[in-house]
């Protein structure tokens, strides 16, 4: 048996099925009769980790997010982990919307959680490794606890809990 057990906490999002959400919103778009003749286009930067969205009015561009939110629902990606980046005027008097992943646990949230570990006075060491938070106890009970602390910060992540040994 081990003498101390770890997790890592992250926030990270499956690119391949956010394709996969990306796709199947797009076949739904086409089907649909409120954009039979109208531009409607899904775009995934993968590298800029953003999803562009063009569309013919506002009203539009809100569909398309609903749509796109509910696929991306369905592939197990949490709500949390897009958001609306920015609205713009395109060309031919069409908006454009920008969604952008959140996938990756920056600084200040790392910080957030050490801090919620050390308040909380649990019997844990917790350091942040790059983008990762390393959790280590001798009880796996203590590291549950730790888990369910950190789910009730409700952080605008798509956490993930992992390597728990």
């Amino acid at each position: 048996m081990a003498s101390e057990h770890s997790f890592d906490i992250s926030a990270s999002v499956d690119m391949m099925e956010v394709k996969n959400a990306l796709e199947a919103a797009k076949k739904e778009v086409v089907n649909r009769f409120d954009f039979k003749g109208l531009k409607a286009e899904i775009e995934l930067d993968e590298k800029g980790k953003n999803i562009t969205l063009t569309s013919s009015s506002d009203n539009k561009i809100d569909a398309l997010i609903d749509i796109v939110s509910s696929k991306l629902i369905k592939r197990d990606i949490p709500p949390v982990a897009i958001k609306e980046a920015k609205r713009e005027s395109a060309s031919g008097g069409a908006v454009r919307a920008v969604m952008s992943l959140n996938d990756t646990l920056d600084g200040e949230n790392s910080k957030k959680i050490t801090k919620m570990i050390k308040d909380k006075k649990l019997k844990v060491t917790a350091s942040i490794r790059g983008e990762e938070v390393r959790v280590v106890s001798k009880s796996i009970d203590e590291l549950q606890a730790v888990i369910r602390e950190v789910k009730a910060l409700n952080l605008e992540l798509p956490l993930s809990f992992k390597n728990l040994k």
